[in-house]
Formats: C-alpha cells, structure tokens, sequence
C-alpha cells in the first residue's frame, strides 16, 4: 500500500510519498525478534543502548507515529531509532536503521552530530535506556516505512515537542532543540 502526504507550510510542491507495507497482514504484527550472529538481544536485560536519529530537512523534524502492533510504546509519535547491539559504530547503525526503516541510502545524509548520552527509565518495562541522539541532517523527501510506523510527518521543533511523544524523547529534542 502506498500513501502519498501533501506537507503544506514545507515547501511549495513537497511531497513525502510513503510505501508502508506490501500488503494488510505484513502490518498487522510485530515479528519475533530472531538476533543475527554477534547481535545482543536486550529483551530481558535491564540496560539497553539505543541510537536516536532526527531527520532534519529545512528546519523540520521527521516524526514517525509507532505502529498500534507494537509491544513497547504504541502509537506514540517517535524517530527513527534503534538498539546498539552489535559491534557497528554509532554511525553505522544510523545507516542500517534509515535504510531498514526508510529505505533511505547514504547518499541521502548531509551531516550527523552526535548529541550528549541522556539515560531514561521505562519503569514499566523494567528497562533503562541509555539514549545516543544522533542529529542527522537529511536530503531525502521519499521514504518508504517499514511494519514498525504507521505514519511519518515533518514537524517544527515547536511542534513535534506538543505531538503524543514516547516517554522520555522530550529530553532528546530540549537537547538538540533548545527553546
């Protein structure tokens, strides 16, 4: 299915065309998690590293709303993000997850900047996540979503700091986006 976005106030004829599943029951659940060779599983550990990557393109941010499927924080609007769970550098993963979760290649990265490490509990799922927000500045305006988003959108930092946010992100985006 594919979903095509008007995004007026962004520019004149900017369209963000979003494929987000091949068919209904690929967007229905969230699959087992199956670690590669070399990847950790952090599903029953406590501490869990994790990349957050905020697309900026034209001084708006790229939100995607988390799938209604998912076990941790449904719906919630959200990043791109990803668990640093094997030996790629902070860099790399950014990569693995743009492509994995937007269909976005390398070649559509201007510039990355690492922001500080901001640790947030999740009582609720016994975790503590140790949050490396990663500013990616972007030259992509098609993506292609993959089961973990519904929806993808481009906000202000204004904006995207009122929108039904992941507990805990706020601090990512007072950090890179201070008011």
């Amino acid at each position: 299915m594919k979903s095509l976005f008007y995004l007026p106030n962004f520019a004149p004829s900017f369209v963000l065309v979003i494929s987000s599943c091949s068919s209904i029951l690929q967007c229905m659940a969230e699959p087992a998690f199956v670690p590669k060779p070399g990847q950790v599983d952090f599903t029953h550990i406590r501490y869990a590293p994790v990349v957050n990557l905020i697309l900026v393109h034209d001084d708006k941010l790229l939100l995607v709303q988390r799938s209604a499927d998912l076990r941790f924080y449904p719906n919630y609007w959200h990043c791109i993000a990803g668990f640093l769970d094997d030996n790629q550098s902070i860099e790399e993963k950014a990569y693995e997850e743009l492509r994995e979760e937007l269909g976005v290649t390398s070649e559509a990265v201007e510039s990355m900047e690492r922001g500080a490490v901001i640790l947030t509990e999740a009582p609720q799922y016994n975790k503590t996540y140790l949050v490396v927000p990663l500013l990616v500045k972007i030259k992509a305006t098609e993506f292609h979503l993959d089961w973990e988003a519904t929806q993808a959108k481009w906000f202000t930092p204004a904006q995207a700091k009122k929108a039904d946010l992941l507990p805990g992100f706020i601090k990512v985006l007072d950090q890179l986006f201070p008011t």
